[in-house]
Protein backbone atom coordinates (compact mmCIF):
# COMPACT_ATOMS: atom_id res chain seq x y z
CA UNK A 1 0.00 0.00 0.00
CA UNK A 2 1.70 3.42 -0.65
CA UNK A 3 1.22 6.46 1.84
CA UNK A 4 0.33 9.59 0.52
CA UNK A 5 -0.19 13.13 1.62
CA UNK A 6 -3.34 15.62 0.28
CA UNK A 7 -4.66 19.15 1.11
CA UNK A 8 -8.18 19.81 1.63
CA UNK A 9 -9.76 22.35 2.82
CA UNK A 10 -10.76 23.29 6.68
CA UNK A 11 -14.44 22.81 6.38
CA UNK A 12 -14.19 19.53 3.98
CA UNK A 13 -11.76 17.69 6.47
CA UNK A 14 -13.83 18.40 9.01
CA UNK A 15 -17.11 17.41 7.77
CA UNK A 16 -14.85 14.53 6.52
CA UNK A 17 -13.88 13.31 9.56
CA UNK A 18 -17.35 13.88 11.32
CA UNK A 19 -18.62 11.43 8.50
CA UNK A 20 -16.01 9.02 8.93
CA UNK A 21 -15.93 9.20 13.20
CA UNK A 22 -20.12 8.81 12.45
CA UNK A 23 -19.56 5.44 10.47
CA UNK A 24 -16.73 4.45 12.90
CA UNK A 25 -14.87 4.21 9.80
CA UNK A 26 -10.45 5.84 9.30
CA UNK A 27 -10.35 8.99 7.28
CA UNK A 28 -7.84 7.13 5.37
CA UNK A 29 -10.49 3.91 4.67
CA UNK A 30 -13.26 7.11 3.81
CA UNK A 31 -11.02 8.65 1.05
CA UNK A 32 -9.90 5.09 -0.11
CA UNK A 33 -13.68 3.85 -0.64
CA UNK A 34 -14.60 7.46 -1.91
CA UNK A 35 -12.08 7.48 -4.70
CA UNK A 36 -12.74 3.49 -5.85
CA UNK A 37 -16.47 4.79 -6.35
CA UNK A 38 -15.20 7.86 -7.78
CA UNK A 39 -12.87 5.79 -10.20
CA UNK A 40 -15.68 3.22 -10.80
CA UNK A 41 -18.51 6.15 -11.94
CA UNK A 42 -15.93 7.73 -14.51
CA UNK A 43 -14.39 4.58 -15.72
CA UNK A 44 -10.54 5.02 -17.80
CA UNK A 45 -11.93 6.48 -21.18
CA UNK A 46 -8.95 4.85 -23.11
CA UNK A 47 -9.44 1.18 -21.73
CA UNK A 48 -10.92 -1.08 -24.17
CA UNK A 49 -14.22 -2.56 -22.96
CA UNK A 50 -14.95 -5.53 -21.72
CA UNK A 51 -18.46 -5.93 -22.02
CA UNK A 52 -20.26 -8.76 -23.54
CA UNK A 53 -21.79 -8.38 -27.14
CA UNK A 54 -23.61 -10.49 -29.26
CA UNK A 55 -21.86 -12.12 -31.80
CA UNK A 56 -22.90 -11.39 -35.57
CA UNK A 57 -23.80 -13.79 -37.63
CA UNK A 58 -23.34 -13.81 -41.51
CA UNK A 59 -25.55 -15.42 -44.06
CA UNK A 60 -24.81 -18.72 -45.33
CA UNK A 61 -23.64 -21.93 -43.55
CA UNK A 62 -25.66 -25.13 -42.29
CA UNK A 63 -29.39 -23.86 -42.27
CA UNK A 64 -31.05 -25.89 -39.62
CA UNK A 65 -35.07 -26.43 -39.50
CA UNK A 66 -36.65 -24.73 -36.67
CA UNK A 67 -38.41 -27.21 -35.63
CA UNK A 68 -34.89 -29.00 -34.85
CA UNK A 69 -34.04 -25.91 -32.99
CA UNK A 70 -36.53 -25.83 -30.75
CA UNK A 71 -35.90 -29.75 -29.81
CA UNK A 72 -32.80 -29.07 -29.24
CA UNK A 73 -33.45 -26.36 -26.87
CA UNK A 74 -35.95 -28.33 -25.05
CA UNK A 75 -33.10 -31.12 -24.57
CA UNK A 76 -30.35 -28.64 -23.60
CA UNK A 77 -32.70 -27.28 -20.76
CA UNK A 78 -33.89 -30.51 -19.83
CA UNK A 79 -29.95 -32.00 -19.24
CA UNK A 80 -29.52 -28.36 -17.34
CA UNK A 81 -32.41 -28.87 -15.48
CA UNK A 82 -31.20 -32.36 -14.26
CA UNK A 83 -27.58 -30.78 -12.99
CA UNK A 84 -28.90 -28.52 -10.93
Amino acid sequence: MTRTQIQLPDELYRRAKRFSAEREVSLAEMTRRGLELLLERYPDENSKSTEWTLPQVKGGGIKVPLAQLHEAAAEDQARRGKRR
